[in-house]
């Protein structure tokens, strides 16, 4: 005769105290840090539905909801929010493009190649970053008035013109962070395509830029988010209204001292969001590989 099976003992239910004191004590802070997160982002919404134009009337949150401030983004003739628009997403989209390309291009140089000056190279697109950009205002704005006049192309007021800015700015960082990545790649994958008799251009375009990808798509997110949200060198660059950006021109709803309108500025900053976020939300799943991979070497 079989012995009777043994049931397993249910585990007891913790009580409040012991769950708190193992894990609770977590979501509760998660909750907090979620609502200190959530708050800009619900007062500026508010703020863009609130029709009175104040910024202390949008205090209340959804006390007022209208959509008055987003009409009137568009109906002002002397604040082309649309050309603004199309002008951030130009800007932004090309300086984030070309920064991956040539960003890719010499991380792969330091990365595989063996030259002379290349320790020192890399440790001098480090310390140049240290320096922030805000201190070659001047410069740049003197440099851009030379060039201008001798190619009117790549002077003050010229879109192209601020790109090449940004590009010399970022590259040194974009450089430094896919050197990391880059040295992940196994170096056995260039030495059996250079067997089969590959190049360093046939082995970059079309098998290493597959491995990084994950790199490629946050440099390029980065460069993006950095870009359109830049005030300082844009509103020294772009002088007229229908060549600025975002960031230039919704300032001018807020800079005057007798006229300032929150409601359309925060509406603004609501539309000017929406581009940042899709890219975010579309090149998620590369974020967490292309920050830590490149790390652990």
């Amino acid at each position: 005769m079989s012995a009777p099976k043994t049931v397993p003992r249910t585990a007891q239910k913790k009580s409040f105290g012991q769950w708190f004191a193992a894990t609770g004590w977590r979501h509760l802070i998660g909750v907090a840090l979620c609502i200190y997160a959530a708050f800009p982002l619900l007062y500026v919404l508010s703020a863009s539905l609130n029709p009175n134009g104040t910024l202390l009337s949008s205090n209340g949150f959804f006390s007022t909801i209208g959509f008055e401030s987003y009409s009137k983004l568009f109906a002002n003739e002397q604040r082309p929010f649309a050309a603004w628009f199309g002008n951030t997403m130009f800007i932004g989209l090309t300086t984030a493009a070309a920064s991956v390309f040539l960003g890719a291009l010499a991380a792969y140089s330091f990365s595989r190649m063996r030259f002379k000056g290349r320790r020192f190279g890399l440790v001098s697109l480090l310390v140049v970053q240290i320096f922030p950009q805000l201190l070659a205002v001047v410069a740049i704005f003197i440099l851009l008035t030379t060039l201008g006049d001798v190619y009117p192309g790549l002077g003050i007021d010229n879109q192209i013109a601020l790109i090449m800015v940004y590009l010399g700015g970022a590259l040194g960082v974009n450089t430094y962070l896919m050197y990391g990545f880059f040295n992940t790649a196994p170096v056995e994958i260039d030495e059996a395509a250079k067997i089969d008799g590959a190049g360093h251009a046939r082995i970059f375009f079309t098998m290493i830029l597959r491995l990084v990808a994950p790199i490629l798509a946050v440099v390029g997110l980065l460069s993006f988010i950095s870009t359109t949200s830049d005030f300082v060198i844009a509103s020294v660059v772009l002088v007229s209204p229908e060549n600025q950006t975002l960031a230039v021109g919704l300032y001018s709803y807020v800079s005057e001292e007798f006229t300032s309108n929150w409601s359309v500025f925060a509406a603004g900053a609501v539309l000017a969001a929406i581009p940042v976020m899709a890219l975010f939300l579309f090149l998620q799943k590369y974020i967490v590989g292309g920050l830590t991979a490149g790390a652990g070497k």
